[in-house]
């Protein structure tokens, strides 16, 4: 007698999502090419969505070596890499098919999980974020205020600075202030003590930093750091070694993970560490995971870690970074709500090193989403 085998349960479908329209559209391909080497395929049903920089949204190859770096050229997504998308547009719609041709051809399917592998404006900051809640679709990371918090560099300070976590104390430049009364700002910039670092409000990957030692080169740090971002940062510079900690979401309600703290030391002819030392130049910079930070130094960092996470309300995952001060006392620089997955990226290997490999740790985010209910929690 034939027994007939019962149908294996369908496997979870994962949208890949990469691209988009910041100034870290190539760094988001990078990453999503590492991830998508790491998913186990036979566990998970992987639909890569690449978003162009003008926005557009198309149908691009699930093929990790498609998104990797070549020689000196980045990857980027174009409009030919595929047809275009009609994305879900309501709660409870979560079918998402492509269009070829000017019909719609085909369904994807529905999406169990999105996985937004997008930096900086218009995917990290929240907007993503709030288009899928829109549609009532699970995701990996944090959701819309917390992704705004943790991208704009201004207000995350306001809140941990609320929270009781010390902070690098800066000076906020909005549109036209810097125009309107240079000689104010100039005060303002001259009481944090120089060196300081200008940077873009709402940019990461060390996009538009520029160190300034002389008040002369203020100026053009500000028109720099301007055209990524038209609020702009001026940071007291901290003295002291640059401890980064990767942060995890808890499972059922635990407080969360947090991994061995790792020290970025830039190399070669990186004065700091910049977006070619943390992208380009797999020898621009080293890591020290575990370090050799006195134990209650260490614990300091992790509980910082774990606190500021929690500040801005994070889920999923964070990487939060960190200075240890020749006294032994910490301050925190920013988190940031999607660290890069690059081969390169600091956040995995802080894990790897703390005994979670880098497919394990992709598996975790995937279903810690997939567990999360939708819509307020």
């Amino acid at each position: 007698m034939n027994e007939t085998a019962a149908p294996s349960a369908p496997r979870p479908r994962v949208a890949v999502v990469l691209g988009g329209r910041s100034g870290e559209h190539s760094i988001s391909c990078v990453t999503a090419g590492g991830v998508l080497r790491a998913i186990d395929r036979d566990r998970y049903d992987v639909v890569a969505v690449g978003i162009t920089r003008d926005g557009r949204w198309v149908h691009v190859s699930d093929d990790p070596t498609a998104w990797e770096v070549d020689g000196d050229r980045l990857p980027e997504v174009t409009a030919d890499d595929g047809p275009t998308l009609l994305l879900p547009s309501a709660a409870g719609s979560d079918d998402v098919a492509r269009r070829d041709g000017g019909t719609v051809a085909a369904t994807l399917g529905a999406v169990d999980v999105v996985l937004p592998l997008l930096h900086g404006p218009y995917g990290e900051d929240g907007t993503l974020q709030g288009m899928l809640e829109l549609a009532g679709i699970r995701y990996v990371g944090a959701g819309v205020l917390a992704s705004a918090l943790g991208m704009d560099k201004h207000y995350m300070k306001m809140v941990l600075s609320g929270h009781g976590i010390p902070v690098a104390p800066a000076v906020v430049l909005r549109p036209g202030r810097w125009e309107r009364e240079p000689e104010a700002v100039l005060e303002e910039v001259r009481a944090l003590g120089l060196p300081v670092f200008v940077k873009p409000a709402r940019a990461g990957s060390s996009l538009g930093i520029t160190r300034v030692a002389d008040l002369a080169d203020l100026p053009a740090a500000i028109t720099a750091a301007a055209e990524h971002d038209p609020k702009v940062l001026v940071e007291a510079a901290v003295v002291g070694r640059e401890i980064e900690c990767a942060v995890l979401e808890g499972r059922d309600g635990a407080p969360p993970r947090t991994s061995l703290p790792g020290e970025i030391v830039p190399a070669g002819d990186h004065e700091f560490y910049d977006f070619e030392a943390k992208y380009l130049d797999a020898d621009g910079a080293l890591l020290r995971c575990p370090t050799d930070l006195p134990p209650g130094v260490e614990q300091v960092v992790r509980e910082l870690a774990a606190r500021t996470f929690e500040a801005i309300g994070c889920e999923g995952l964070a990487r939060v970074d960190t200075f240890v001060r020749p006294d032994g006392t910490v301050l925190v620089n920013e988190i940031n709500t999607m660290p890069g997955f690059t081969p390169i990226s600091m956040y995995p290997r802080m894990w790897e090193a703390s005994g979670l490999p880098y497919a394990e740790l992709v598996d975790e985010l995937l279903r810690l989403a997939l567990e999360r209910p939708t819509g307020l929690r």
